[in-house]
């Protein structure tokens, strides 16, 4: 039976625990440079409705390695983008190709092309979720903290689909969360819900200092997303303070490390001096999307 990697609630810890040995173990043959084509002959559909840098490349990049193909296929110039049907466009591709990566705005249109495709669906970003990109942050932690266990997590910006990700990965991984945004900027309070329902463990304040304090991890986004930029300089005045910067460093554990899902808006969001500091691992974690993505493809599609 076919399986989607749609949201980490979905899967569970023991499962996505595998991924996480599959992607060490892909990602050290890379790196000795030897062949690891589990997915050779396979080829993997691509669909944009949102620009990307990271989400196109490291899944094209990732197929080639794997020993297979990638289309890319964006929403403007295939038949989605005229007009046909979901469950028409999932059906039709599932009997060509043997996988789908999606990156579109609507989480439920991404369910429903899962519901009607015979192959398995990738969500490479909705204004829901951004699962693949919370399971590269979790690997880089591991690969910098030995574990993702025994931490705390702090998520300081707009409550959006990154910051649902992480909820969602605090109740399957049983990680401790702080979560600090504006009034009016909270994550999806059903999303917040369903994790504590499922033993979450989630502190949420207004205050960026509260969250960060210890903290081992620190994590933020854009203030406005794609699909929000006509409130940019609304969001500008209501995210003050919402910002990692070296005082919120400085508050949390000596040790910590920093993350951006990128591209970051320097000197918003985030400053120059601590994306470019020492507690900066951005683009570790950024060359880890292609690492457990192949993971990803491989477990749904080997």
């Amino acid at each position: 039976m076919k399986k989607d990697f749609l949201c980490l609630s979905d899967w569970s810890r023991v499962e996505l625990d595998k991924i996480f040995d599959l992607t060490r173990e892909l990602k050290a043959k890379q790196k000795r440079g030897e062949e690891h084509h589990l997915l050779k002959g396979k080829t993997l559909g691509m669909i944009f409705e949102k620009s990307s840098t990271r989400t196109r490349v490291s899944f094209e990049v990732g197929m080639f390695q794997l020993g297979g193909h990638a289309l890319f296929l964006h929403s403007g110039t295939t038949q989605l983008g005229r007009g046909e049907p979901i469950k028409d466009t999932g059906r039709v591709m599932s009997r060509y190709i043997d996988g789908i990566m999606i990156r579109t705005f609507s989480q439920a249109g991404v369910e429903e092309l899962a519901h009607w495709s015979d192959i398995p669906v990738i969500n490479g970003l909705t204004d829901s979720y951004h699962p693949c990109q919370v399971m590269a942050d979790l690997f880089t932690v591991i690969e910098h903290k030995g574990s993702y266990e025994g931490l705390s997590y702090c998520w300081i910006g707009d409550g959006n689909n990154m910051a649902n990700s992480w909820i969602n990965a605090a109740a399957v991984f049983g990680f401790e969360l702080r979560v600090a945004t504006p009034k009016g900027y909270e994550p999806d309070a059903a999303v917040v819900a369903r994790a504590k329902e499922a033993g979450a463990r989630i502190l949420y304040t207004n205050d960026p200092m509260e969250a960060a304090r210890g903290a081992h991890v620190l994590n933020t986004d854009v203030w406005a997303s794609m699909g929000q930029e006509s409130e940019q300089k609304e969001r500008e005045k209501a995210f003050v303070g919402f910002q990692i910067n070296d005082a919120v460093v400085a508050a949390a554990a000596p040790d910590c490390i920093v993350l951006h899902c990128l591209p970051a808006h320097r000197g918003e969001e985030i400053t120059e001096s601590v994306i470019e500091g020492s507690h900066s691992v951005v683009f570790d974690e950024a060359e880890n999307r292609l690492h457990v993505q192949k993971a990803i493809m491989v477990t749904l599609m080997a």
